[in-house]
């Protein structure tokens, strides 16, 4: 029930803002945070990233396959994430560990230097009603910018 409410909540706050016309970090936060699971010890990493998704300077969304993503939150915030050019992540064994695991940011100012950005927690995402919700937003604004042109 309360995450109901939370998610109910998220999304009018979201769909205030759908006449700016892009979500701000925070707001792309809370999403991926309303529709990811309790935290989890650890993820499967399966040779290399499908793909990432910063989201603010100390969280982002690492996506294992393309139907298979975790929002991983960091320790504090992570020097270059917002504007870096590539990622990585520490492994062992296959398996990417909260509280162990780093994430490394491939810093473009500085050369090939890689910042570790130590991950506090991993929540797996329920990919599905990420992108409905994402749908649902867009449709938000296209129709709010529908609206706004018809009255003028």
């Amino acid at each position: 029930m309360k995450q109901t409410l939370a998610i109910v909540a998220l999304c009018l706050g979201l769909a205030a803002c759908a006449s700016t016309g892009r979500l701000s970090t925070a707001q792309k936060l809370d999403l991926y945070r309303a529709h990811a699971g309790p935290p989890q010890q650890d993820m499967p990493l399966y040779g290399s990233l499908s793909g990432w998704t910063e989201l603010g300077d100390s969280a982002l969304a690492v996506w294992t396959r393309p139907s298979e993503g975790y929002l991983l939150e960091l320790t504090g915030p992570c020097q270059g994430l917002d504007y870096a050019p590539a990622i990585g992540l520490t492994s062992r064994v296959g398996r990417v560990s909260a509280r162990f695991d780093k994430v490394l940011v491939r810093d473009p100012t500085s050369g090939p230097m890689n910042m570790p950005c130590f991950i506090s927690s991993i929540r797996k995402l329920d990919t599905q009603a990420l992108r409905a919700s994402e749908q649902e937003l867009r449709q938000a604004q296209l129709q709010e910018r529908e609206e706004g042109q018809q009255v003028r």
